[in-house]
């Protein structure tokens, strides 16, 4: 009987127990109502801020953020009922078009101007820019646009609006994000596999780099 390597029955172990999967590749277009989303939004703006513009360093700032990722992102709370995070309690009652329309109301939100210019010579915008093919780090602006404001290819494909916005986020977020991205902590959907792997060659400096520099960068 031929053996399999356990670094193999491990992954694929991993891999196959994700019943819910998501491959945003095939997602459609989030069509919700920013109006209707409006009445919705008490809860969210108590942790998020006014309009979506968090202030505490935590949580992610949603003004201006893509309809898709915000849905995508509620969904995957909803999905992932994790016991430990705060969101599973708020997203359990939410429906499909709830989520839509709260999505719709933050992307059509405007984002505070960061109160630190960024510098394009940082070693942030270095490797969100270029990478860094000695150490196997991508450059960050393939999927998130040069200008840190989301996929190039947004207006021509539904699928590339589940990109985030990353320009003017808030940094402790970031990093704290791009940790779990490296820890394969979050991995149901085929862009947080992407993003395990873009993540597995940051350290902890250039992940503080990275987060520094795209706080700073207006959106």
């Amino acid at each position: 009987m031929k053996r399999v390597p356990a670094i193999a029955l491990l992954l694929a172990s991993s891999f196959a127990t994700a019943a819910d999967f998501v491959d945003l590749r095939d997602a459609p277009a989030v069509r919700g109502d920013a109006a209707a989303g409006a009445s919705k939004v008490a809860v969210c703006v108590a942790c998020h801020g006014p309009s979506g513009n968090a202030v505490v360093p935590a949580f992610p700032a949603l003004a201006g953020q893509h309809a898709g990722y915000l849905y995508q992102s509620l969904a995957g709370f909803r999905r992932r009922a994790d016991p430990a995070s705060p969101m599973t309690a708020q997203v359990q009652s939410l429906t499909d078009a709830d989520m839509a329309d709260i999505a719709a109301y933050f992307a059509a939100q405007s984002r505070t101007v960061p109160a630190a210019a960024s510098s394009t010579d940082a070693p942030g915008a270095r490797l969100f820019r270029d990478g860094d093919a000695t150490r196997g780090i991508v450059p960050c602006q393939g999927c998130h646009g040069a200008d840190a404001r989301g996929h190039p290819g947004r207006d021509v494909a539904a699928r590339y609006d589940y990109y985030p916005a990353l320009a003017a986020q808030q940094a402790e977020y970031l990093a704290a994000r791009l940790r779990q991205y490296r820890a394969g902590t979050l991995t149901d959907t085929s862009n947080a596999r992407i993003m395990q792997g873009v993540a597995h060659n940051l350290d902890d400096a250039a992940i503080t780099e990275l987060a520094a520099w795209l706080t700073a960068t207006p959106r």
